[in-house]
């Protein structure tokens, strides 16, 4: 089987039109329609851009025995 693929977007009224397909007249055809997600507007991919960071004892160490890590 062969795969043909062309990316179109839906008119108003919800119809899809495909023109100048490399295929034959009265051809057999299968229509697969795969739905591409909507990119996140910029706000919202960055989530934590502007919040501000607070460190709490920043100079301490992360783990408190580094010794049971090793």
């Amino acid at each position: 089987m062969e795969a043909l693929r062309v990316k179109t977007k839906l008119q108003q009224n919800g119809t899809l039109l495909l023109n100048n397909l490399p295929l034959r007249a009265g051809q057999a055809i299968e229509v697969i329609i795969l739905i591409q997600p909507q990119p996140l507007p910029a706000a919202e991919s960055y989530a934590l851009r502007g919040t501000p960071v607070t460190y709490v004892e920043p100079f301490e160490p992360a783990e408190p025995n580094w010794e049971a890590l090793a």
